[in-house]
């Protein structure tokens, strides 16, 4: 199954995995703080070249236009499943390094949790968290798809990655955006927070009807590695927000480390997301 030629041409990643074995390496358990921030243009010269275009492009107007563009769900409906198959031809045989589809790295997420005994919804957000990734196929670059999320609006953390890219973000020379809350007021709550662009938000917004709140942070903000991991952004946060962060860190454990060399096998696994998606969605759902 050849990839898709839908993806933008602004694709300085040989392929969306290596994105997932940067995070894996960037946020190792047990690395200390200098170990983590170790990556640079030379180290990782396709992620480098990936933020540079990230924090370039990710202006507030950016944001603004793509959620217009994108959160009324106007993209047509699919099941879970054929969302699922359609992010597949993201998917390169001819890639030497995985042959692993999209589906079988959903799944082995989702069987992790499952596996640790989590309640259902738990293993379902495992399956549907990385399913806004279709946005590549709708013609999105990989820098407006994946990535570290951050607010736009007001000024960056220096815990996101590689923050000397946004000095050529239109965003960095407007004085109001580079204040410490911007357009926003002190711990107005990140629903009222505009976040970078990309498969989080996207996936957010087409579960908002289906999921439990829980559910809903860890697909808004599993991306959010400055606020999670480095507690960044708490001027903006409610009480609320930090709380249900909590659950945001148990679903990021399965989401950097639930990959593994045996391929789940999906005739087995079938019946039982069946039935799982019949739980909580309809046939169909908007996208």
């Amino acid at each position: 199954m050849a990839a898709t030629t839908a993806v933008s041409t602004d694709a300085p990643l040989k392929d969306m995995d290596e994105w997932d074995d940067f995070l894996t390496g960037r946020y190792k358990e047990g690395k200390s703080e200098d170990d983590f921030r170790q990556y640079d243009e030379h180290a990782t010269p396709g992620v480098a070249e990936f933020y540079r275009l990230n924090h370039q492009h990710q202006s507030f107007d950016y944001v603004m236009a793509k959620e217009k563009e994108y959160f009324g769900l106007n993209k047509g409906e699919k099941s879970i499943w054929e969302a699922a198959e359609f992010l597949n031809t993201l998917v390169d045989d001819s890639d030497p390094d995985t042959d692993l589809t999209q589906i079988e790295h959903l799944l082995q997420t989702s069987e992790a949790i499952r596996k640790d005994g989590h309640p259902r919804w738990f293993v379902l957000t495992g399956f549907i968290h990385d399913l806004g990734k279709v946005l590549c196929l709708w013609g999105e670059p990989q820098w407006g798809v994946v990535g570290d999320t951050f607010p736009v609006g007001c000024a960056y953390s220096d815990q996101i990655v590689f923050p000397q890219y946004f000095k050529a973000n239109p965003d960095f020379n407007n004085p109001l955006y580079q204040t410490k809350y911007g357009i926003y007021e002190p711990n107005c709550g990140l629903s009222n927070v505009h976040m970078s662009f990309g498969h989080d938000g996207y996936i957010g917004e087409v579960m908002k009807n289906y999921m439990p709140e829980e559910s809903l942070y860890m697909l808004r903000y599993h991306s959010f590695y400055a606020a999670h991991r480095h507690g960044a952004y708490r001027h903006l946060m409610s009480d609320h927000d930090v709380k249900m962060f909590e659950w945001v860190n148990k679903f990021n454990v399965y989401d950097l480390y639930s990959k593994g060399h045996t391929k789940p096998n999906l005739k087995e696994l079938k019946p039982y997301y069946d039935d799982l998606f019949a739980e909580f969605f309809p046939a169909k759902i908007a996208w």
